[in-house]
């Protein structure tokens, strides 16, 4: 049988205390009316000074190590577009925190296609037998980086954690990863960006306002829906899947009307679709594993439920994965 990786356990985090739309439409030139019908967005989480990416990160990874009933990884992945310093990595921080020891930990940046692309680099290394266990995290703190009077980024992002650990199982069975997809056109590098901050441009040159994180929405909602419907169908062919096989969509969580139009496009019902938006707002890397653990503990992630996963974001990227849900332990 080929060796495959295979989904252990699963947890995630939030900042202790939600931000409602009336505490942000008071600063901005909208209402809790024009954002939920616009993004499906009730509240958001955003993180405390003294809360860095790497705590959220080392919640959500505790839990989901405790869901795989304390597994060993040796290998720690985190995706994240919001690293506690651009140097080093964040994963080693997160790595002492859970007190793994010496583990390989690496970031992987790729925006809110991070965890995609985080899952498939982990699911690589255990299909080649380099890990024999591996814990992927998406995490953010998005609110660092956010224009607080740019109402088409401020309402919409949101801080959190997601994370699933990995062990090594074979192609078939419950919880095996993949197929993968993955793709990216550098050519959108100006539609989903933080202009200052890298070698670019110099530290010290650059406006504050270059600092801040900025999207071009109309065309990134076109895009969006066009690259994960299009990943998500190459997903499906390799897999030998039909569309009508998917139990559950887990997209990322980029906007309510992104995900019906994906819905749509594909050919599933609305109802099919794993969301939690209204409660977190878009996290970025964090959204799909933040929003697969809120279904599991639910309890409307049932084992045996067909997944399919697919993101899109900066770079420009995208990627999509599929699997079928296993029995995992909940809270």
């Amino acid at each position: 049988m080929t060796r495959a990786a295979v989904v252990a356990g699963v947890g995630s985090a939030l900042p202790p205390v939600p931000v409602t739309n009336a505490e942000l439409v008071a600063a901005l030139d909208t209402s809790d009316e024009w954002i939920r019908t616009r993004t499906g967005i009730r509240q958001r989480y955003f993180a405390p000074d003294s809360m860095a990416t790497s705590d959220l990160a080392a919640g959500a990874g505790a839990k989901a190590l405790k869901s795989a009933g304390g597994r060993a990884v040796d290998t720690l992945v985190v995706a994240t577009t919001t690293p506690d310093r651009p140097c080093p990595a964040t994963a080693p921080t997160v790595a002492a925190k859970l007190g793994l020891g010496s583990v390989a930990a690496y970031d992987v940046a790729a925006v809110c296609s991070g965890f995609v692309y985080a899952l498939a680099t982990a699911a690589g290394l255990i299909a080649l037998g380099a890990s024999e266990g591996a814990l992927v995290i998406g995490a953010e703190t998005f609110s660092r980086i956010l224009d607080p009077a740019d109402r088409s980024t401020a309402v919409i992002f949101g801080d959190g954690a997601g994370a699933l650990v990995l062990r090594p199982g074979t192609e078939g069975e419950a919880g095996a990863l993949g197929p993968f997809d993955l793709g990216s056109d550098g050519e959108g590098l100006e539609l989903i960006t933080v202009p200052a901050g890298g070698s670019e441009r110099r530290p010290h040159a650059p406006a504050a306002a270059d600092h801040y994180f900025r999207m071009q929405g109309k065309q990134v909602f076109r895009l969006a829906v066009q690259r994960m419907s299009a990943s998500a169908r190459t997903v499906l062919d390799r897999a030998g899947w039909r569309v009508a096989d998917v139990d559950r969509l887990v997209s990322h969580q980029a906007n309510h009307r992104i995900t019906a139009r994906l819905a749509d496009e594909l050919g599933l019902p609305q109802e099919r679709c794993a969301g939690n938006i209204a409660e977190v707002g878009n996290t970025a890397a964090a959204s799909i594993p933040l929003a697969l653990d809120h279904a599991h503990a639910e309890g409307t992630l049932r084992p045996g439920a067909r997944l399919l996963l697919t993101a899109f974001g900066g770079g420009l990227t995208w990627g999509a994965t599929a699997l079928t849900w296993p029995a995992l332990d909940r809270d």
